[in-house]
């Protein structure tokens, strides 16, 4: 133990002395240690030892044992001069000069420092070397027991308790270093953690005999914590705002043993100290101490987590709904890019969750196609034409509460007159197998991609920050997003129809819409209080903490909503394991089904029609506003006269104050402005 103190005694010498780890191994005789000073007291000597000035041995000739001890633990590695072991024990001493006497030509300075409510003082012929003398007697300090038998009992050595071990003679270090010597073949422990094993030994042999327990030991941030596990690391900036005139907030993402792990706060150190913080508590379990305000308020900012083993449930019970609906399909059906679909859960019980919404696509309709009687689907992406089959299950719910018999059975409960709510409970899971197109998949760092030579945080994102959280549109009959102005573009029916691009807004803009109007729609809204989704699981993410931000930055501007609405925020998830992806261009094909279907659907994304008979979908607007006309007379039976598609939504008024609102505070934001298609799309009446 004292070989760890008394090695920093001559550690100013030994490091104006790098080469002598070279020296020949000698025998511990007291010839080789005369020759040993010989040599290093020589200039110039055949020894091969090159010194500015020779060393200066005490009067005990500790520095003979002192080097022989040092040659000893070389096997291990470099030893620590006073400073550093006494810095590791108690960081943050402060060092005081105390005075300098002596002549001009010699001066003798002197250092003091105070551990554990003691004064050491050293004195040297220079600054650093008296500094090191305190820092010396400082460490032998920790070791000093009123008698011997405690000294034992401190060691675990009650082999020979008479032994004075807190002598200050020339004996001690090979009384010390006895029991700690190792086989040169066995690995051992290092030079630093020898000193902190006895030290622990000691302060638990204080406390069993009531001696004064040291301070404890400063905690290491967790930045440095993490890289003493894990060197090396690397963190990378994901986002910086500015909030205000001064305020700025910064988001910082490091990745460790193949996950990632980001955190945010006020700067750069405290969002890294947050990052470092989850790693610790997720890797290892080690929870650290908060340092002050670390990050920014949780509530609205960060987005909670799904727990893993629900969301991993819930993809398993889609993935094996799909294979058995497609056992009988083309193979071309079988292979999907995306996968989207909703389960319903009352409360968190797995038990009785129920598959009722599912589809697979990544394209939009031709504009060429585009109806005026609302008889295509526009937009097939696999989450969009879940949400639309959704509305499918929604309406059935409804029709089943209508019949007297059945009620009881409907998810959906009378709450006012002519007004409908979802039972306590009822709760809504999204899955989707690659994060949404749009800003939540652009501007991801963590998107799982099929390329395994770039494993790590992608570097893409950094080229895109000026478009960040913007709105985006999607790419007719194609994949892929462009930004929109802050002026959106106005579609009209007889330039699409006579070749411009058709625009379709990104599935992460729409995400974000049914976070504020629902998913139900205007139409549904004339019987239903809004209907959220209650988590969001994307299959390709290692994290979801880039899109969570997008989803609650595009709310905070909202400003007050009416009654029944509200601000959602799903809770957010992975998987454990990344859903294998079909290489390869994706089909102009897309699938649904919804809960009570007998099979898939199959649409031709080009034509938004079925692929079989080209007639319109069951997913279609056509088709939707038939259900709900025919809900609609069950309802409210007096009806003055039959109204437009576009009619009946403008009707749902909450739903369009609410929609109304939404868009303005996405102006106001810079985020762009939702671009609408062709009006003529939506003036449309049903046929008798």
């Amino acid at each position: 133990m004292l070989c760890c103190f008394t090695a920093g005694t001559s550690s100013a010498e030994v490091k104006e002395n790098r080469n002598i780890g070279n020296l020949e191994d000698r025998t511990t005789g007291s010839a080789e240690c005369q020759s040993l000073f010989r040599s290093d007291s020589t200039r110039g000597g055949s020894s091969g030892l090159k010194r500015k000035r020779p060393l200066e041995e005490d009067n005990n000739g500790h520095l003979c044992q002192l080097r022989l001890i040092y040659k000893k633990l070389s096997c291990f590695e470099a030893p620590k001069n006073a400073l550093v072991q006494l810095n590791e024990l108690r960081p943050g001493l402060q060092y005081r000069m105390v005075s300098q006497t002596g002549p001009v030509h010699a001066p003798v300075f002197s250092i003091a420092v105070e551990v554990n409510g003691l004064t050491f003082e050293g004195t040297g012929p220079t600054k650093k070397k008296a500094k090191m003398r305190a820092a010396e007697l400082a460490l032998k300090s920790f070791i000093q027991f009123p008698n011997a038998p405690q000294a034992h009992l401190a060691m675990g050595n009650m082999s020979n308790p008479s032994a004075d071990f807190t002598s200050d003679q020339a004996d001690f270090p090979d009384t010390l270093f006895k029991e700690f010597e190792s086989s040169p073949c066995s690995d051992g422990l290092s030079h630093g953690r020898l000193l902190r094993h006895t030290l622990d030994l000691m302060v638990q042999a204080q406390q069993r005999l009531g001696g004064i327990v040291p301070e404890p030991e400063a905690p290491k941030s967790p930045v440095a914590l993490l890289n003493e596990l894990r060197p090396g690391l690397r963190y990378a900036c994901l986002s910086e705002r500015v909030e205000g005139r001064r305020l700025r907030s910064f988001v910082m993402a490091v990745r460790v043993d193949g996950q990632i792990f980001e955190g945010c706060g006020r700067s750069k150190k405290l969002a890294k100290t947050q990052a470092a913080q989850c790693a610790l508590q997720a890797l290892f379990n080690i929870r650290t101490a908060p340092e002050g305000r670390t990050g920014l308020r949780a509530s609205r900012k960060s987005c909670p987590h799904l727990p893993q083993d629900f969301a991993d449930s819930i993809f398993h019970l889609l993935r094996e709904k799909y294979r058995s609906l497609v056992g009988g399909c083309s193979p071309v059906h079988c292979q999907h890019k995306s996968l989207a679909g909703i389960v319903m859960t009352r409360g968190l019980d797995l038990r009785n969750a129920q598959v009722v919404a599912l589809s697979t696509g990544t394209k939009c309709i031709k504009g060429e196609y585009l109806s005026d009687q609302g008889q295509v689907v526009n937009d097939c992406h696999a989450e969009v034409m879940a949400r639309r089959a959704l509305l499918r299950f929604l309406y059935s719910q409804l029709e089943l509460f209508l019949r007297p018999e059945d009620w009881e059975d409907s998810i959906f409960v009378q709450h006012k007159e002519c007004g409908y709510r979802l039972r306590e409970n009822i709760h809504f899971h999204m899955y989707i197998s690659t994060s949404p197109c749009g800003d939540g998949r652009l501007n991801s760092p963590y998107e799982i991609t099929t390329d395994r030579k770039t494993p790590g945080l992608s570097v893409a994102f950094v080229c895109h920050r000026k478009h960040r959280n913007q709105l985006r549109t999607k790419i007719e009959s194609g994949e892929g997003t462009v930004p929109v102005q802050c002026k959106g573009p106005v579609q009209t029916w007889d330039g699409v129809l006579q070749g411009e691009q058709l625009i379709t807004m990104s599935c992460t803009d729409k995400i974000t819409r049914w976070n504020i109007l629902g998913l139900q729609g205007a139409l549904l809204s004339h019987f239903v209080e809004p209907v959220y989704l209650y988590s969001v699981t994307v299959g390709s993410l290692r994290h979801t903490g880039h899109l969570g931000r997008v989803l609650n930055q595009r709310q905070e501007r909202l400003g007050q909503l009416p009654t029944t609405y509200r601000r959602n925020q799903p809770l957010l998830s992975g998987l454990s394991g990344a859903e294998y992806q079909h290489p390869g261009k994706a089909s102009c094909v897309s699938v649904n089904w919804t809960l009570g279907d007998t099979e898939l659907e199959v649409i031709n994304t080009a034509t938004g029609q079925r692929r079989d008979s080209g007639t319109p979908s069951r997913l279609c607007k056509h088709s939707l506003f038939t259900r709900w006309s025919r809900l609609y007379r069950k309802v409210r039976p007096v009806i003055h006269r039959m109204l437009m598609y576009c009619e009946a939504k403008m009707a749902a008024c909450p739903y369009q104050t609410v929609k109304q609102q939404w868009f303005r505070s996405l102006q106001e934001t810079g985020l762009g402005t939702w671009v609408k298609k062709p009006p003529e799309q939506d003036q449309f009446l049903l046929s008798v």
